[in-house]
């Protein structure tokens, strides 16, 4: 890789990543309240997560954003696993935003008052999505 493409990738990675890694220290030592209340609202979007237990379920989310954090800011992790990690995550955020009842305006993608703090989760869609892209489709290559 060249010093042009690290550079280039490094604002993405590295706000996408401290972002993430932010997050899921936050949630790393969830209480049993806030385990619940992180739970409930995944099950209500995704039913099969029901089946977990709230605490399983806090530690394995903070895992998910420890984890896609971390690989976003170890340069030597493939710009393109990295950015799928981020993809995929981010993804799943998004479907909370756009099943929940109450985060958009009926009839329109724009979000409410409630759905502001969800909504931002397009922005890492799209740097995940910038950065697997970049990956896959030769983005070593100066130009």
């Amino acid at each position: 890789m060249t010093t042009k493409t690290m550079l280039r990738r490094l604002p993405l990675r590295v706000t996408a990543g401290a972002f993430m890694l932010n997050s899921g220290f936050g949630k790393i030592g969830a209480d049993q309240r806030t385990a619940q209340q992180l739970h409930g609202f995944a099950a209500g979007t995704y039913p099969a997560l029901g089946k977990l237990d709230p605490e399983l379920f806090a530690k394995a989310l903070a895992t998910g954003e420890i984890a896609s954090g971390m690989a976003l800011l170890i340069p030597f992790v493939p710009v393109a696993i990295a950015g799928l990690g981020l993809t995929a995550f981010s993804a799943g955020l998004l479907g909370l935003y756009l099943k929940t009842p109450g985060m958009h305006k009926e009839g329109s993608l724009r979000p409410t008052e409630q759905g502001i703090a969800l909504a931002k989760d397009v922005w890492l869609f799209g740097i995940g999505l910038s950065l697997t892209l970049d990956g896959l489709l030769g983005g070593d290559e100066d130009g």
